[in-house]
């Protein structure tokens, strides 16, 4: 069906509503640039209206990132449109909502809804991620229309934000960057295409491109500390059983469009390579976890997206393979270059979407044709062979959860693990342990303070010796750190220990998850028994001993 409309002597609108077969197109619209101009106008002034929000307005070159984005896309859209009534350009806007595109934002903002509420500056920063939003939908159709006669409206630029934003945000000060890093992925999108299976495609995932370009310029100019990268990386394993809810929310993406086998692999690849390492050093080489938090949202959300992986079974296996491996050297480098590891998830992704083709050719070879799984359910149909990949990962994060290889109790978060590696010399355990205690003791625990300061003294880490620790420890009112000090101002080493204290457990106890409240004495004793501190497993009131030199009461 075809309506027709002229008004004020304008260009007129042609709607043309209706879906032909295999495409997502359900509507065009014919528009003058006059009305063209209205809708990215609208998104600009919505994008400095989010810059109105007190949240936006404390911070003055926050607020002058936001007002400077919608100066560029007025001033954009001014100069656009006018060039385009003076050659009388006819726009067209079609609409094409996406099932790929909306499946994943509806997964990305249930992750940014739970992890908000464990972690209420994600909800603090919803006003600039609309403001993104925003920034995206206008540029997107500047950028659109720039080039040629048609822009596609969809949502599109809803998967793209919502996924930059749940790996890199940029400090105020710095955040005209955050709309920089936008418009670099959607510009790249647009421009940097090729032939794929007989059509022209992007090559690059339009949230993982600007993602490692911008990770590794910063990077190489040492500015990792204008993003907030590092407290993401953290806060993500704040809620509970957030590897299920992960789990559960990439489901509908790995039905409809058969993503199941990256995620599979780059699961299975990290967390075996996990399991030779502590079999060979006795402890992980992620340290709390054989599959970071911020890794496996990665390996549901990120670089899953269809249109930018391989197109063959065997070829996906191989490249969700190819992640886990990768993320292994990258987080191995960054930690032997002293950089910050949140970015060993992001900086591979473009490099692969680059292989992809290769992958396929690999897979399709003679000597990797037969081990393609395709062929195990070429009688199926596409959904019931998506559906059979599921089975098999259901069971294998089933068998993963229950072995505690992803989940909340994995032991190396865990203080007693990491003492008993310290003592036995393990990789790595000892300087892992007094990061451990050095931030307890900033956290407010005497007991953390006096034991890294034991630490301090026997392995004489640079920097501040272990007086300032036991100053503070016994400021906290833990007396062995009180006689451990005493002992020091009489050139003597520290000895003294004891168990922690009931208000140090909330603190010693938390690991790698959010701060402990509202649990009872008994209740914190329970949980301090299952971490392996076998002090507090035997009642209600834990056995403190100090003073003793010879007596190690470890936990």
């Amino acid at each position: 069906m075809t309506v027709d409309s002229t008004a004020g002597g304008s260009i007129g609108s042609t709607i043309a509503l209706g879906r032909l077969p295999g495409q997502a197109t359900v509507g065009s619209v014919r528009l003058s640039p006059a009305r063209a101009s209205v809708l990215p106008l609208v998104f600009a002034l919505a994008l400095l209206a989010c810059g109105l929000v007190d949240a936006v307005r404390q911070h003055p070159r926050l607020w002058w990132s936001f007002l400077g984005a919608g100066v560029v896309l007025v001033t954009w859209s001014a100069i656009l449109f006018c060039r385009a009534q003076r050659t009388v350009r006819t726009l067209v806007l079609e609409v094409a909502p996406r099932k790929q595109h909306y499946v994943q934002a509806c997964a990305q903002s249930a992750v940014l809804l739970y992890w908000g509420w464990h972690w209420r500056e994600v909800y603090g920063a919803a006003p600039l991620i609309a403001g993104q939003l925003a920034f995206a939908y206008a540029f997107d159709m500047l950028f659109s229309w720039s080039r040629r006669d048609t822009y596609t409206l969809g949502f599109a630029p809803l998967p793209v934000i919502f996924s930059i934003n749940l790996f890199l945000w940029f400090k105020p000060d710095w955040f005209y960057l955050q709309f920089l890093m936008v418009a670099l992925g959607f510009a790249a999108k647009d421009l940097i295409r090729w032939d794929k299976d007989g059509r022209r495609a992007h090559v690059f995932n339009p949230s993982s491109f600007p993602l490692a370009v911008f990770s590794m310029a910063l990077l190489l100019t040492g500015m990792s500390d204008a993003t907030w990268g590092r407290d993401i990386a953290i806060t993500q394993f704040f809620p509970p059983h957030v590897y299920v809810v992960l789990f559960l929310v990439g489901l509908p993406g790995q039905y409809l469009f058969g993503v199941t086998s990256m995620t599979m692999s780059a699961v299975v690849t990290t967390y075996l390579f996990g399991l030779v390492y502590f079999a060979l050093t006795g402890t992980y080489f992620f340290l709390d976890s054989y599959i970071p938090i911020a890794v496996f949202l990665g390996m549901h959300l990120l670089f899953t997206d269809p249109s930018t992986s391989p197109r063959t079974e065997l070829g996906r296996l191989l490249f969700g393979a190819a992640y886990g491996l990768s993320t292994v050297l990258l987080y191995q480098l960054l930690s032997a270059a002293g950089q910050p590891t949140f970015y060993d998830k992001l900086l591979q992704v473009p490099i692969l979407n680059l292989s992809i083709k290769g992958f396929d050719r690999a897979a399709r070879s003679r000597w990797l044709r037969g081990l393609d799984p395709a062929a195990l359910g070429r009688h199926l149909a596409p959904r019931r062979r998506h559906l059979a990949y599921m089975a098999v990962w259901a069971v294998v994060f089933g068998g993963m959860w229950a072995a505690e290889g992803v989940g909340d109790t994995h032991r190396g978060q865990w203080l007693p693990f990491w003492q008993q590696a310290c003592e036995s010399d393990r990789p790595t355990a000892c300087a892992y342990l007094a990061g451990l205690e050095s931030r307890a003791c900033e956290a407010g625990s005497g007991w953390a303070c006096n034991e890294y300061a034991l630490l301090q003294s026997r392995l004489r880490f640079d920097g501040p010796g272990p007086a300032a620790s036991l100053r503070a420890g016994c400021a906290r009112g833990f007396e062995p750190a009180c006689r451990n000090y005493d002992r020091l101002a009489n050139g003597d080493p520290p000895v003294h220990r004891a168990p922690p204290l009931l208000p140090d457990l909330p603190i010693v106890l938390r690991g790698s998850k959010g701060p402990i409240t509202g649990l009872s004495p008994p209740e914190l004793h329970e949980r301090a028994c299952a971490q392996g501190w076998q002090t507090f497993c035997g009642g209600p009131e834990p056995f403190v001993r100090s003073g003793d030199p010879a007596v190690r009461d470890r936990p």
